[in-house]
């Protein structure tokens, strides 16, 4: 009996392991695809974190990269402006002046460094300081041995040179005077004679200002053999100034050969400054097509902007608008948006200002608006305003209504207001505003 027993026991024994083993690996198995996918869900997520940061990382980069070059844009065109005020100081013979302004121009970082140390060695030359102007020479001859200011400069060295020990007071010298005075008189002349002489001055040793003078005398005459002079120095037979030079007096005529003679310059150059002031004169001839050419096909970002500002000036709005919605450089919008301003397009403004996804093009055109006044661009804005929710969008519609001298609008708005942060930024635009208005509000403000 007890074997009997004994004997089933065992079996039940055996049975209970037959049915446990197999569960209990199923439950082992079970947990090892739940830790697997745990691992796989977790390995993902940090994927995508990984993704998520790098293109975070690649934003900062091409943010940061565009202030920089933002930047280098606004020093490039700070010095453009520094150099534009010494050429006034030259003309004006505020030589003194004119000298110090060269001087913070000549470093290598200014394209027309070269050009800067010219000026400033012909300044100091003027000055009797020729000691320091032969230094000045050196040091353009040295750093800038392809400098198209060479020729200008050795001419200017050996006048200094012949004068070298001699005693010269500023107020005497005269001889450039006369000879402006004699270039004058030779718009009276018959072509076939003053022609030569002013082609003569231009291919000489005479002061950069006397070439100027003269190219400026061939630019009015009608004289076959003038425009051909003319033409050659746009060309680039002379120093660069002189260069631009003869390509704005040959935008100013705007005849069907100077515009083709500048297209043609334009196609084979690949000096910027030249190319943008090309695109002005384009401009002054009301040479639209071509204008919208470069805006359209145009490599460089740099000159693109120029041409819709361009553009925009001659009234192109409907052509701004079908480019501004091709283009995908944020940097050539922003461009376009002024060139809108340029043309008094509110409607195709108001547009960007509303619909545009982009908040820093629409801020711009908000900021556009303003630019342009008037009734109709303060009524927009005040609309933009309260239809809009993002702090920053309200925020440029406040400068747009201070740029116009909408004092009205903007005390109306702040009145209405309840947004602390929003009320004081109108407020402090109101405290910069000379009006009887902004006055009485303020005092409201003050009870």
């Amino acid at each position: 009996m007890k074997r009997v027993i004994i004997g089933r026991t065992i079996a039940c024994l055996a049975l209970a392991i037959a049915v446990a083993v197999p569960a209990a690996a199923a439950a082992a198995a079970a947990g090892q695809d739940e830790r697997l996918a745990r691992l796989e869900a977790d390995q993902a997520r940090d994927a995508s974190e990984r993704e998520r940061a790098a293109l975070e990382r690649e934003r900062a980069a091409q943010e940061r990269e565009r202030a920089a070059q933002e930047r280098e844009r606004g020093s490039q065109e700070r010095a453009e402006g520094q150099y534009e005020r010494a050429q006034r100081s030259i003309e004006r013979e505020e030589w003194a002046r004119a000298i110090e302004q060269f001087r913070a121009l000549a470093n290598p970082s200014f394209p027309r460094a070269d050009a800067a140390l010219y000026w400033q060695a012909y300044s100091l030359d003027r000055l009797n300081r020729q000691a320091e102007a032969l230094t000045t020479v050196a040091e353009l001859l040295k750093n800038y041995p392809s400098s198209r200011w060479l020729n200008d400069a050795r001419a200017l060295e050996l006048a200094v040179r012949q004068r070298a020990g001699q005693p010269v007071s500023p107020d005497q010298q005269n001889d450039d005077d006369l000879k402006l005075l004699a270039i004058q008189g030779l718009q009276q002349m018959d072509p076939a004679q003053g022609v030569p002489l002013l082609e003569k001055i231009l291919q000489g040793t005479q002061s950069p200002r006397l070439k100027e003078r003269a190219l400026f005398v061939l630019a009015q005459s009608n004289s076959p053999r003038a425009q051909q002079v003319l033409a050659g120095v746009a060309k680039g037979t002379s120093n660069p100034d002189l260069q631009r030079k003869a390509v704005q007096y040959l935008g100013m005529a705007g005849t069907a050969t100077n515009r083709q003679l500048l297209a043609d310059i334009y196609a084979s150059s690949a000096d910027i400054d030249l190319k943008r002031q090309i695109l002005r004169s384009f401009m002054m001839a009301g040479d639209k097509q071509r204008v919208l050419a470069a805006a359209t096909n145009e490599k460089s970002p740099e000159l693109r902007s120029e041409a819709v500002r361009q553009l925009g000036m001659l009234g192109g709005r409907d052509e701004l608008w079908q480019l501004y919605q091709k283009e995908s450089s944020v940097d050539v919008k922003q461009q376009m948006l002024q060139g809108m301003m340029m043309g008094g397009d509110v409607a195709h403004l108001t547009e960007v200002a509303n619909s545009e996804a982009n908040m820093e093009l629409r801020r711009k055109a908000i900021q556009q608006l303003g630019m342009l006044g008037g009734g109709r661009s303060g009524d927009t804005l005040v609309n933009i305003y309260n239809r809009q929710s993002d702090p920053g969008v309200k925020r440029a519609a406040i400068d747009g209504l201070f740029f116009s001298g909408n004092t009205s609008a903007l005390v109306a708005l702040a009145r209405k207001e309840a947004d602390r942060d929003l009320k004081r930024a109108i407020v402090q635009k109101l405290a910069l505003m000379d009006s009887p208005e902004a006055r009485d509000y303020m005092m409201e403000l003050l009870k």
